[in-house]
């Protein structure tokens, strides 16, 4: 599962630590809801990624956060 964030700027923290373990637990929640109506996905291993965009300047900084925390 990967989680999506951007930030224009710095100002309430980066894109990345906008992930709360509120949201956390929502993203979390989402997902076993997810495996368990698919028959086929129950056995499956997932993890949760974390991709965190970030303006500065001149571009555009992506960061791919893998394994960006565990259920």
């Amino acid at each position: 599962f990967i989680e999506v964030r951007y930030r224009g700027n710095n100002r309430f923290g980066t894109a990345a630590e906008s992930i709360t373990r509120q949201k956390q637990q929502k993203l979390v929640n989402a997902a076993n809801f997810y495996l368990q109506s698919r028959l086929w996905a129950q056995t499956l291993a997932c993890r949760f990624d974390v991709v965190a965009l970030q303006d500065t300047t001149t571009s555009t900084q992506i960061e791919w956060i893998k394994d960006a925390f565990h259920a």
